[in-house]
């Protein structure tokens, strides 16, 4: 008696959420929307890697700060910091 019950209220609790699915994917959150709108907005500007809407004191302030870990880091000036360093090795000569 009891899982029958259990089981009838299994399958009703099933049905629900199946026929529940469409319609709240219907469902349109409008902050949702707003955020979604503003990243491809965003994208949209960040064109080229460079800052989006940035002012020119910020732009300064950033060229600054590289320079300061550029002179700690030992990074020349027009060298990439994002690029592997390639390194050459040479075999030291071998006498037998």
């Amino acid at each position: 008696m009891l899982r029958s019950r259990v089981a009838n209220l299994s399958k009703s609790f099933k049905r629900d959420i199946t026929t529940n699915i469409p319609g709240l994917q219907k469902a349109s959150d409008p902050i949702q929307q707003l955020f979604l709108d503003k990243l491809r907005e965003y994208k949209s500007k960040s064109v080229g890697g460079k800052l989006v809407d940035a002012s020119p004191d910020l732009l300064k302030e950033r060229e600054a700060e590289l320079e300061k870990i550029g002179a700690q880091y030992g990074i020349k000036k027009g060298e990439d910091p994002t690029k592997f360093p390639s390194f050459t090795f040479q075999d030291p000569p071998i006498s037998l």
